[in-house]
């Protein structure tokens, strides 16, 4: 069971929506076709960047270059119009893509947390984006400034781009600090610390936090550049882990956890499940608490960086071939392939996938809204229309409107008759 943020019903109010797993939330009206020509809502010119929008309430918040700094933004869901700015920190980029933010902004009530490349992370209140509390990665915590070049691996490399997570009154945060604050765990009201654990360098994976085939204790799974972890969410404790290494630590797909596996791929690991059960007997004192092992792994989905999701089963992702995929999540097994869904290589190849019901919701990198059964028995395409330019953008979806930004626009359209 994944935690779920606390926004208003039928909210998107941060990455892949609100329990962090693409699914739109329970109870929301969905499409069960495509318009040919989905009506577009508004549109605004916007910086540069790849942080996807969030939607919470009346607002959407997203996050921009502007002058070369990254700002935070609050607007009119229905309008498009500017209710405030806030600056965040300055511009960061590396030798794939524009300068820009990337971590997707996370609404939790009254609050809004954002997320810079450089490591600044802000809790602004959602009203007029005061801030109310800060804390900086490099500078209080001493983790690496990213820079690409050496050995530079996952956030020192790409900056940080793993979007913090609200559980109750807990924050989670991948800081990356290797000298015991890999993770750290702040009050999410006042910032302060509650516990920082591991040394484990920030990847480029969001942390999630869910109960286990409803085992205590609740745990934050997170892709680190050194591996797979499971984390006791109130302490800090190592539980579990899987170790997984790769040349420049690039691990972005978020975990997807059905039952008890956890599914995660790269580019240089196969995709793969894993058994997660607790450990009957603890051998010695410090030793982990649960059983972790590596249940299935399919070589031919490695998945770069458009994370997975998991319906009924089966978990669907873009495999290296330009193909969507579909996986049975607890053996692995293939059930189909269908090429056409990308144009780039598969390291350069993106595709956002949300769950709409029994459908999914497909936003390909070349701007195209493709609805496409979630059944594993067979492809089967509902739907298509072009929708924006160029983009690596994972859509939000709320009240039956997608918001998403390609490379100059953010958009809202109407997906319901």
């Amino acid at each position: 069971m994944l935690a779920v943020t606390h926004g208003f019903a039928g909210d998107w109010p941060g990455w892949l929506g609100p329990a962090r797993d693409g699914h739109a939330a329970a109870g929301s009206v969905v499409p069960k076709s495509l318009p040919l020509d989905p009506q577009r809502v508004w549109s605004l010119k916007i910086g540069d960047g790849h942080a996807p929008p969030v939607i919470a309430g009346d607002k959407v918040f997203y996050l921009d270059t502007q002058e070369g700094k990254e700002v935070a933004h609050a607007i009119d869901k229905n309008t498009g119009r500017e209710i405030w700015r806030a600056p965040l920190d300055d511009g960061f980029k590396n030798g794939q893509t524009k300068p820009g933010p990337r971590a997707a902004p996370l609404v939790d009530g009254d609050r809004v947390y954002v997320q810079s490349c450089l490591g600044e992370l802000r809790c602004l209140a959602v009203a007029d984006g005061q801030l109310k509390w800060r804390v900086n990665f490099t500078k209080e915590f001493h983790a690496e400034v990213p820079a690409e070049k050496g050995l530079a691996k996952g956030a020192q490399r790409h900056g940080f781009t793993a979007a913090p997570w609200v559980d109750g009154d807990r924050l989670i945060a991948l800081v990356g600090d290797t000298n015991g604050a890999g993770m750290v765990c702040f009050d999410k009201f006042t910032g302060k610390v509650l516990w920082q654990s591991l040394n484990d360098r920030a990847a480029n994976a969001a942390p999630i936090t869910a109960l286990i085939a409803g085992s205590e204790p609740k745990q934050v799974v997170a892709f680190t550049v050194e591996g797979l972890i499971g984390v006791n969410l109130q302490t800090g404790e190592l539980l579990w882990r899987i170790p997984l290494t790769t040349t420049h630590g690039r691990h972005v797909t978020t975990p997807i956890i059905d039952g008890s596996i956890v599914m995660v791929a790269s580019k240089e690991n196969s995709l793969m499940g894993v058994e997660l059960a607790p450990e009957p007997v603890v051998t010695k004192p410090g030793s982990p608490k649960w059983k972790a092992s590596i249940k299935w792994q399919t070589k031919n989905h490695l998945v770069n960086f458009s994370s997975l999701v998991a319906v009924g089963g089966y978990v669907y992702g873009l495999g290296p071939n330009k193909n969507l995929f579909c996986v049975e999540t607890k053996t692995g097994k293939p059930m189909w392939s269908q090429e056409g869904f990308t144009l780039k290589p598969a390291e350069n190849a993106h595709l956002a996938i949300i769950v709409l019901g029994e459908n999914l919701l497909i936003l390909t990198e070349t701007g195209e809204l493709v609805l496409v059964a979630a059944e594993p028995k067979e492809f089967k395409e509902l739907g298509r229309a072009q929708v924006c330019r160029a983009n690596w953008c994972n859509p939000a979806y709320a009240d039956g409107k997608l918001f998403f930004r390609d490379d100059r626009e953010l958009i809202c359209v109407d997906l319901l008759p």
